[in-house]
């Protein structure tokens, strides 16, 4: 990874619609932003954290995630989801994430992403889709 990645920054916002809201089985449980979705976006602004510091062969994936949703964002609410990065741990890039609204917190937590070769993790990827593959014809 390039270096300087420590203490960046990036928050980006959202509207919440309808199609963000918890729906199991086709039945819909509230009228707000769903955990899930929180959690997608909470991911997505990490990685806008650790985009830029990519070397040319390296790319990222989610490691961890430990976050809490500690309020609620009603449909046509404006949440602002944030990441910082905390922490640097060898091939882990640790990020402090939240979400909140002009009205109240959403989320908090902790979200790590681990950086690897992209050469490598292609043919991990390929070895393991083989091996899938052999055992639905078997």
């Amino acid at each position: 990874m390039k270096p300087g990645i420590l203490g960046k920054s990036e928050k980006f916002s959202i509207i919440v619609t309808e199609d963000m809201v918890p729906s199991f089985d086709g039945e819909i449980v509230h009228h707000v932003m769903s955990t899930v979705t929180m959690i997608y976006y909470m991911e997505k602004v990490g990685r806008y954290v650790i985009l830029p510091y990519f070397e040319e062969h390296e790319e990222g994936a989610g490691f961890e995630i430990n976050v809490k949703h500690v309020g609620p964002a009603v449909i046509g609410q404006t949440v602002t989801f944030q990441a910082t990065c905390t922490e640097v741990r060898g091939k882990r890039v640790i990020c402090e994430v939240t979400a909140h609204t002009s009205e109240n917190q959403v989320g908090v937590g902790i979200f790590t992403q681990a950086v690897f070769v992209k050469q490598e993790m292609a043919e991990r990827l390929s070895s393991l889709q083989k091996k899938v593959a052999e055992g639905e014809s078997a």
